[in-house]
C-alpha cells in the first residue's frame, strides 16, 4: 500500500470474531462510501447509520470459514477499507467466489488500498478458500472497470441498463472475473 503509517489486513471468518467496535467502524464506512457516491449496494444516497446496520449485521451473521468472509485493511487501527469474499457450497460451482461491497474509506482514498484489498483477497481466495476463480459485478459509468482491468480482471460481459440510479440514468451492471 502507498500510505504512510502500520497496516495490516484482518480477516473475520465468523461472526462471533467481529467486535462491536470495529462493527461500527465497518458501517460508518460503508454509510461515508455510500454517502459518497460509492457503488457499495445503497444505490440511492443518503443513507443512514441504522440503515446500513440491517445490511452489516446480516452480512457479519452469514460469515462462515469456507462460505462468507470479511478482509478488512487497517492502517494505524483505524478501518481504511474492507470487501467480503463468498462462495456457494453447491458442488457445481464451489470452485469460484465472489467478491462484494468492495471499499475504501475516502480519507483512504489514492493511497492504494483498494488494489492492496483486491491482492490479498486474491492470495485468500487461492490459498485458504480453494477457490479457482473470482466473480464481481462493478456499476457501470464510474471507472470500476478500468480499475479492477488494471488489477488482471477481465469484463465477461455487461447487464445494460440494470442498474436504474436515477430516471434516465440506467447503468450498465459489468461482469468480471479473475483466474487465480
Amino acid at each position: 500500500m502507498r500510505h504512510e503509517g502500520t497496516s495490516e489486513f484482518l480477516q473475520i471468518t465468523n461472526p462471533h470474531e467481529m467486535p462491536s467496535d470495529l462493527r461500527r467502524e465497518v458501517i460508518e464506512c460503508w454509510v461515508t462510501v455510500t454517502n459518497a457516491g460509492g457503488a457499495a449496494g445503497f444505490p440511492f444516497p443518503p443513507v443512514t447509520f441504522d440503515q446500513v446496520a440491517g445490511a452489516a449485521d446480516q452480512l457479519i451473521a452469514d460469515l462462515a470459514p469456507q462460505r462468507s468472509r470479511l478482509l478488512l485493511a487497517c492502517v494505524d487501527g483505524m478501518l481504511a477499507g474492507w470487501l467480503n469474499i463468498r462462495r456457494d457450497v453447491n458442488p457445481l460451482i464451489a470452485h469460484w467466489g465472489t467478491v462484494h461491497h468492495v471499499q475504501t474509506h475516502t480519507g483512504f482514498r489514492g493511497k492504494g488500498i483498494g488494489a492492496a484489498l483486491m491482492h490479498c483477497v486474491r492470495r485468500l481466495a487461492r490459498e485458504e478458500m480453494g477457490l479457482e476463480q473470482l466473480h464481481l459485478a462493478a456499476r457501470g459509468g464510474v471507472g470500476l472497470e478500468d480499475f479492477y482491468g488494471r488489477l488482471g480482471w477481465q469484463e465477461i460481459g455487461r447487464w445494460p441498463g440494470a442498474l436504474r440510479l436515477a430516471p434516465g440514468d440506467d447503468r450498465d451492471e459489468i461482469l468480471m472475473a479473475l483466474k487465480l
